[in-house]
Order: structure tokens, then sequence, then C-alpha cells
């Protein structure tokens, strides 16, 4: 079973990502945004080739804690039960801001949003829950945690593709959110993309100072 643990956002910070991913979509000619209609091959106002970038819809948009990939169906219940529990951490609020892509040089594969204010506390969450794991025996990912959200992927790049993508993005906070807690999910792909079910929630139940 393919899981991760994420944390989620309100529908007001999705909308805000939602304007966003339209923003850069229409200053590069991509008629192919998730939420408008498809227009495949559609080149660009002026005359070059079409962004390439596959978006990622607004409602499936989360911050990624932890990924814990295919885990076998007999550990789910321990998985469950370890990230299933109260977090002795108070509630927090959090920016989305500084767009930016990965890998940092050569060709780019990723369009990013990262995290400004609160973004170590979201780093104490998720070595608070990556220690749950890890103490039932869960191998997790060997690499430091970089709080980011993913906006969009390129299915075709080069490396004139960064700076034309990140010119059209705005700069300064895009959104904020309350982070309450986070939730263990499995991921099912097909292809009309992924689904996601909830399998476990751990609250954040520490009083704020």
């Amino acid at each position: 079973m393919r899981l991760f643990v994420a944390v989620d956002l309100p529908e007001e910070a999705r909308q805000a990502l939602a304007m966003v991913q339209k923003r850069i979509a229409s200053a590069l000619g991509d008629k192919e945004h998730e939420p408008f209609p498809r227009r495949r091959g559609t080149k660009r106002e002026d005359g070059g080739r079409p962004a390439a970038l596959t978006w990622v819809r607004p409602d499936r948009a989360h911050l990624t804690l932890l990924f814990l990939g295919d885990v076998a169906d007999a550990r789910v219940p321990d998985v469950v039960a370890a990230v299933g529990r109260g977090v002795d951490l108070a509630p927090f609020d959090i920016s989305l801001e500084t767009i930016g892509a990965f890998p940092a040089r050569g060709a780019p594969r990723v369009l990013w949003i990262g995290v400004g204010e609160a973004a170590s506390r979201l780093g104490d969450l998720q070595r608070a829950l990556a220690g749950r794991v890890a103490a039932i025996g869960v191998a997790l990912e060997d690499r430091p945690f970089h709080p980011h959200l993913t906006l969009a992927r390129w299915r075709e790049s080069r490396s004139s593709d960064r700076e034309r993508v990140l010119a059209a993005a705005p700069n300064g906070v895009v959104a904020r959110a309350r982070v309450g807690g986070a939730a263990l999910y499995q991921s099912r792909l097909s292809p009309t993309g992924p689904s996601y079910t909830a399998l476990a929630r751990a609250n954040l139940t520490g009083r704020s100072t």
C-alpha cells in the first residue's frame, strides 16, 4: 500500500494556489492548466513551444511531511497506530511563499512553492512523526526535509524554462494556512491522476504560548 503523511490546506489557501497556477499558465500561454479546457499542442503567443507543464489540481494539493512509499499490507495497522495519535505541539500558522524549481541546475522537473513563516515548526512536526514511524521499523527517505508544495511537473523541459516560469511567478506571500495536525494517506494512482484516502490523523494537542 502506497502511503504518505501530509498537512492538508484550507479552501482559501487552495484557491490562492489555483490563482497562482492560472497566472503562470496565462503568462506562458499554457492552455493545459487543469481547471481550464485542454488544447493539446497549443503554441505560446510568442510562437514558442508549450510550457509542457502538468499542473497539480488545487483540491489535491498538500504539504508532504513523510513519504513512506509502498508498505506491506501487514504493516499498515502499525503505521496507522503510530501516526494516529496526538502530538504534543501547539497549532501554528504557516505562509506559502517563494516559488522555485527542482533541480536547482539544468532542466527543471518540479515547480514548487515553499514555506516561509513557521517552517521550523513544520520541521518539528515532521521529526516527531518520522520518529514514530522509524520506531516501528518502517524505512524513510534519507534526505533533509525541505517543506514545499508541488504546483506542477514538467513533462519535458530545458534549462531556460526555469527562468521563464519564475519570471511569471508572483513575489511575496501567496497564502497562509493553519496547521492543526497531519494525516496518513493511502495514494492510488490511475490514468486520471492520484486519489487519496485518509487512514489516520495526528492532531496537535499542545497549548500555544
